[in-house]
């Protein structure tokens, strides 16, 4: 971990996997139509990838179409938070051995729409922060 002395942290990728696997829900960011696109997806970690699942739509089309994706997961409380950002490449799984690995992860659908597809975001660049969230006190001018 390397500190930068304004209360964040920059994480090993080490870490950073390990918070990814301790959520579920997080980002996938896209491009649709040449422009920015941001879906919630629940997720899960296998093999240091991130797995979700989609129905057939906008955000499937988009993966296949813009495979260069990012993905964003955090979470927080008053005292701190953390973000994880992995940039990577998505792939439809379509193999009998792809979609029997993918379904050994038990990723369930948290809406009742079928989410038949299997995305995998294979990663190029996994980087995460901490932060610590200072309480202002009355003796700060700013308080």
């Amino acid at each position: 971990m390397s500190a930068t002395g304004d209360g964040v942290t920059i994480l090993p990728e080490s870490e950073c996997w390990e918070l990814l696997k301790s959520v579920a829900l997080g980002r996938l960011v896209t491009s649709v139509d040449g422009r920015p696109e941001i879906f919630p997806v629940n997720f899960v970690v296998q093999r240091r990838t991130v797995l979700f699942r989609t129905a057939e739509g906008t955000k499937l089309i988009s993966t296949a179409i813009n495979n260069h994706v990012v993905f964003e997961a955090d979470e927080h409380n008053v005292a701190e938070g953390w973000s994880v950002i992995v940039k990577g490449v998505a792939r439809t799984l379509r193999t009998e051995e792809q979609l029997a690995e993918a379904e050994r992860a038990q990723l369930l659908t948290w809406t009742a729409s079928a989410k038949t597809h299997y995305v995998r975001i294979i990663p190029e660049m996994v980087t995460g922060r901490r932060f610590r969230f200072d309480v202002p006190r009355p003796e700060d001018p700013a308080w």
